[in-house]
């Protein structure tokens, strides 16, 4: 998982996780480890519609037109279809940004013959040396390179590797569980409502 400004240079970079991984779980630990992803206040990160709409982080509403290519020439009909689009519009820079990163790093395309452990400090490194030729380079040959992966496919899942025999220590983790899932849901609630008061004054704007 990344983050990147709109001049294709990367801020965040957590590299490691399976592609299998749910990116729910994926974002979970970048807002809870040591070196944590740190959400400006009063801001909030595009993300695609693998992740849940939370304060902070703002998803595209599911089920309603997305892609640029899905409008070809018809203008949206409704709120909906306008956010979906500019958010689209925006979010295309991180499919640029590592389109640029893999079309320079060619190694990223094939699975290397190295460790695992510096399968990821090399992604770190490709990220790195990608923003300083960014800053560097006026002219970007890889600049208008898009990524062709796709975000949705694979199971996903989210396994927890803390394992305990004690019943009290489950007990705990359900509780915990349970309130974990009332303020995600709390945050939600209050993130759609944003999304919403959003895509109502673009609508009324257009």
């Amino acid at each position: 998982m990344v983050e990147c400004t709109f001049d294709m240079q990367f801020t965040y970079i957590l590299a490691g996780w399976e592609g299998s991984t749910a990116d729910s779980c994926v974002l979970k630990s970048a807002l809870t480890r040591r070196d944590k992803l740190y959400v400006p206040e009063g801001k909030y990160y595009l993300v695609d519609a693998g992740y849940a709409n939370l304060l902070g982080f703002l998803a595209p509403y599911r089920g309603t037109r997305y892609h640029l290519q899905e409008f070809g020439n018809n203008t949206p009909t409704d709120e909906r279809e306008l956010f979906n689009r500019r958010h689209s519009s925006l979010r295309n820079t991180i499919e640029r940004t590592f389109g640029a990163l893999k079309a320079r790093f060619k190694i990223l395309k094939y699975a290397p013959p190295f460790d695992f452990d510096v399968q990821v400090k090399n992604v770190i490194a490709y990220c790195v040396l990608h923003n300083y030729i960014r800053i560097e380079d006026y002219i970007d040959l890889f600049e208008d390179e898009e990524d062709d992966s796709s975000d949705d496919s694979g199971e996903e899942h989210c396994e927890d590797n803390n394992e305990s025999d004690s019943n009290d220590d489950v007990e705990d983790d359900v509780d915990t569980q349970r309130s974990t899932k009332r303020e995600s849901a709390i945050q939600s609630a209050r993130a759609s409502y944003y999304r919403d008061v959003l895509a109502i004054q673009m609508w009324q704007n257009y």
